[in-house]
């Protein structure tokens, strides 16, 4: 008994400081943008969408992905918020996948885009708190594409830390937790997530 409680406070200890690495790297935004064939966004909170597309517009990509759009978004109500006329030239290199409601539905909506699209690197926009998963996923389902990680930081992560935000870091910790012992099994990535399928 002894030696099993021993284990748990171990175990215990290597959760929290992973934990606490967890909560300040994603707090950490992405210092440079690396120029890459195409732009990856995914969707799911504040941030991502708006940062894609101000890459998109200042050269870091050719084409754009905004993966996981709900059913009701249009791609003009996002050139709408972005200022951009419907006519704006961004609209034809703009593609908006809607079929993944998962971060492994993001990881095969973009994969297919690639290789539809004949993309070989690609700049990832996500949080911070979800861009390890993100790119960890992604390269499960396609080795041989280059990720560029380029985290946002939203705004709940830029003071102190709400009962609410801890919770949300909790659960992508774990989840991140889950997503490293799949790929480190092997087991099979699954295509939950991804509608139509």
């Amino acid at each position: 008994m002894r030696r099993m409680f021993r284990a748990c406070l171990a175990l215990g200890g290597l959760w929290l400081a992973g934990f606490a690495w967890f909560v300040q790297d994603a707090g950490k935004t992405s210092a440079t943008a690396s120029v890459c064939d195409g732009i990856v966004a995914l969707t799911g909170g504040e941030q991502r969408v708006d940062t894609a597309i101000t890459l998109l517009r200042g050269g870091y990509g050719h084409l754009l992905l905004i993966s996981g759009v709900g059913p009701h978004v249009t791609l003009q109500h996002i050139l709408r918020l972005q200022q951009e006329p419907p006519s704006s030239p961004l609209a034809e290199r703009i593609t908006l996948g809607r079929r993944a409601t998962s971060t492994i539905g993001n990881a095969h909506e973009t994969a297919q885009w690639a290789r539809d699209s004949h993309l070989r690197r690609l700049l990832v926009v996500t949080a911070g708190y979800h861009i390890r998963r993100a790119m960890l996923e992604i390269h499960r389902v396609a080795p041989d594409l280059a990720l560029i990680p380029y985290p946002v930081v939203p705004l709940a992560l830029q003071g102190p830390l709400s009962r609410r935000t801890l919770f949300l870091m909790f659960r992508e910790y774990n989840k991140l937790l889950g997503a490293e012992i799949g790929a480190l099994t092997g087991l099979p990535d699954g295509r939950e997530g991804l509608d139509g399928i």
